[in-house]
């Protein structure tokens, strides 16, 4: 949780402890002693409900905090409070989203129990609830709170949080199903998006860009975030269909809707290294980095500094990314160490762990890729075969598939992998990149077959 959101948290209890011990000093030792087994202890009931938390002033002037405040002090007058403790949730939500700082979703969760302290009923909770264990990566209870909802209710939104829990739990067919319900009861940006997604996860490129482009079509600026989400979601898509002048400009326009956006800056970092521009690339990915220092980021900012030749920059970050990488995001630390060939046992155990929560194709690569480099060929093979089960067109995945066919499985199929690979390499960073043609030229030696992966490297962990 972001440092500015614990301490908003902490003092909020701290108020309330500090009142619960002075309530409690005034009293008798008598009177403790003999009502010990009938009344609580000040110190037991002295963390504050989710009210007093929620209502903690809200820092910052931009329009989210100043929406935050406003819709606080709602709830303070009391008139429709779960209304707006709802509306306030959602914010927090969204500010979550913007600022990419997770400790707003415990906020949002907080509205939820808030509500359900005098409506344990509600539905507007429960899907509030839902979506922050959701965006959490707590997947399986979002699936419990959706399976609720629909059963309750069957909206649109239950149906779209339903397919994003089974979805990241690698259940796609399940998934498609509760989208296709979402999509019937509510065509728009979001169910549009989330048809794209599965279009793209299944290999359709076109009808993932189809489908993108009416999400596009159905952003505005009354919310920001899901159009320059939709918009570098849509120009992704355009850059591995060979459209990199469309995907840029794309970017930009996400851009517009949400200034210094990471996503959009992470692939406009990406097209910029792509067509050899890294010093240029390293300023869009710094930016990225800042607003959102997670492992994925890091690493393009790393690899954007080490091609500009700012190797000592690059070794900072990429520090920061071993340090933090594991707690914040521990499928992309694994892929980095895997890559990189250092840490394999850590790669391994991160990868597995994050398998428990998060089956899908992603994860399965993460997996895979981990166990090449601990030299469990045969197990990564089997995980292999999981990633590309739906058909994905991925670059990272197919540069995976041919290393791992390489070690064991006939060189025709690394070679085919490889040559699926190469026709989206620009999309690689700049480390695999390099992985990739090492990897290119062992499999034109005779005899490649039986080709092994570089010597694992000693790490600092």
């Amino acid at each position: 949780m972001n440092m500015k959101i614990m301490q908003q948290i902490l003092l909020a209890a701290a108020m309330a402890l500090t009142a619960a011990i002075l309530s409690g000093c005034g009293q008798k030792a008598a009177t403790r002693t003999n009502s010990a087994q009938a009344q609580p202890s000040p110190l037991l009931s002295a963390w504050p409900d989710p009210l007093t938390l929620v209502l903690v002033p809200q820092a910052g002037d931009d329009k989210a905090d100043l929406e935050i405040r406003h819709i606080q002090e709602q709830v303070r007058q009391g008139r429709n409070r779960n209304l707006a403790l709802e509306q306030l949730g959602w914010a927090f939500v969204s500010k979550a989203r913007e600022s990419f700082d997770a400790g707003y979703y415990k906020l949002a969760e907080q509205c939820a129990l808030a509500i359900e302290q005098s409506d344990p009923q509600s539905d507007a909770a429960l899907l509030l609830r839902g979506h922050v264990l959701d965006s959490l990566h707590r997947f399986h209870d979002a699936e419990i709170l959706a399976r609720q909802l629909v059963e309750r209710r069957g909206r649109g939104f239950d149906y779209g949080l339903l397919g994003d829990a089974l979805m990241e739990q690698g259940r796609l067919t399940e998934a498609v199903a509760a989208y296709q319900r979402m999509m019937n009861l509510r065509p728009d940006l979001h169910a549009y998006a989330r048809a794209a997604h599965v279009r793209w996860l299944t290999g359709d490129l076109a009808g993932a860009i189809e489908a993108m482009s009416l999400a596009v079509s159905a952003a505005t600026p009354l919310d920001p975030e899901s159009s320059a989400w939709v918009n570098t979601r849509l120009a992704n898509y355009q850059f591995q269909a060979g459209q990199a002048e469309f995907a840029s400009r794309l970017c930009r326009v996400a851009l517009s809707f949400q200034t210094n956006y990471p996503p959009a800056l992470l692939l406009r970092g990406k097209i910029l290294l792509a067509e050899g521009h890294p010093a240029e690339a390293a300023k869009a990915l710094r930016l990225a980095a800042q607003v959102n220092p997670l492992p994925e980021f890091q690493w393009a900012l790393a690899d954007a500094l080490r091609e500009a030749g700012d190797v000592n920059e690059a070794a900072a970050v990429e520090a920061q990314l071993r340090r933090g990488g594991g707690a914040s995001d521990p499928r992309t630390l694994a892929l980095y160490l895997a890559t990189r060939h250092e840490a394999p046992d850590l790669a391994l155990r991160l990868a597995q762990e994050e398998l428990a929560a998060r089956g899908d194709v992603f994860t399965h690569d993460a997996l895979a890729w981990a166990l090449l480099a601990a030299g469990k060929n045969a197990a990564a093979q089997t995980e292999m075969k999981l990633a590309l089960a739906a058909g994905t067109r991925d670059a990272r995945l197919f540069f995976h598939a041919a290393a791992i066919a390489a070690t064991s499985g006939p060189a025709a199929d690394a070679r085919d992998w490889l040559k699926k690979s190469e026709a989206l390499a620009g999309m690689l960073l700049p480390s695999e990149r390099k992985e990739l043609q090492e990897l290119s030229s062992r499999l034109a030696r005779p005899g490649a077959a039986a080709a092994r992966p570089p010597e694992t490297r000693i790490s600092a962990f």
